[in-house]
C-alpha cells in the first residue's frame, strides 16, 4: 500500500496492554525520524499502526 504521494506504508503491531508510544517508537526507529500516521486500530488485543515515513528521512 502507498500514500497518494507515492510513499510506501508500513504496519507495526504492539500489545494492546501497552501504550501507543511503543508502536510510535518502533515507527520512528524504522523511519529514522518522523512519520505520518495513516491509520491506528486495536484488533484482538493488538495495537496496529499503519504509517509512512516523512519524505525528508531518506524514504
Amino acid at each position: 500500500m502507498f500514500t497518494s504521494d507515492g510513499r510506501a506504508t508500513t504496519m507495526v503491531q504492539c500489545p494492546e496492554g501497552g501504550a501507543w508510544d511503543t508502536c510510535i517508537q518502533n515507527a520512528r526507529g524504522i523511519c529514522g525520524g518522523d512519520f505520518d500516521t495513516i491509520r491506528q486500530s486495536v484488533d484482538n488485543g493488538v495495537r496496529n499502526l499503519l504509517f509512512a515515513c516523512k519524505a525528508g528521512n531518506g524514504f
